[in-house]
């Protein structure tokens, strides 16, 4: 699958890409002109530089955190999951929060997060009275147990 992609910023160095041939996200950098510093529990708009345009109503971008950076430095989404319409044609903004207890320093082109590219499924309502019953029923949170 092709994506159309803008670059916006001389800044950008390379479009994003796959960090091996088994990742699933492409890397998105800070395209950003000096250090962003994120003091503890505090969020900043990140830009990436580019726009993309997926066309197709059958798929959407997710815009996730990296897993490093998120488990050894709290650098993870002030949003939690970014999502990217088929649509949007904005530029793609990383919100940066950082949930650790030290400032966490995004370097000029940084890595900071990763978009998936996933298949949507458009669905519609049927209103109904009842439900058929089934064994989970409304048993919810916690409900099936840790083990």
């Amino acid at each position: 699958m092709q994506i159309k992609v803008k670059i916006l910023s001389n800044l950008l160095k390379n479009l994003p890409a796959y960090g091996s041939p088994g990742s699933a996200g492409l890397d998105l950098c800070a395209c950003v002109n000096k250090k962003v510093e994120l003091n503890p529990n505090t969020v900043e708009l990140v830009p990436t530089g580019i726009a993309i345009f997926l066309e197709d109503e059958n798929f959407a971008g997710l815009i996730l955190p990296r897993s490093g950076l998120g488990h050894k430095k709290g650098l993870v989404l002030g949003n939690l999951i970014g999502l990217i319409d088929s649509d949007y044609q904005g530029e793609l903004m990383i919100s940066c929060w950082n949930r650790g207890t030290e400032k966490i320093v995004i370097e000029p082109l940084t890595r900071i997060a990763q978009l998936v590219i996933v298949p949507v499924k458009r669905v519609s309502f049927e209103v109904v009275q009842e439900f058929n019953k089934n064994q989970r029923g409304e048993s919810g949170f916690g409900s099936t147990g840790l083990s």
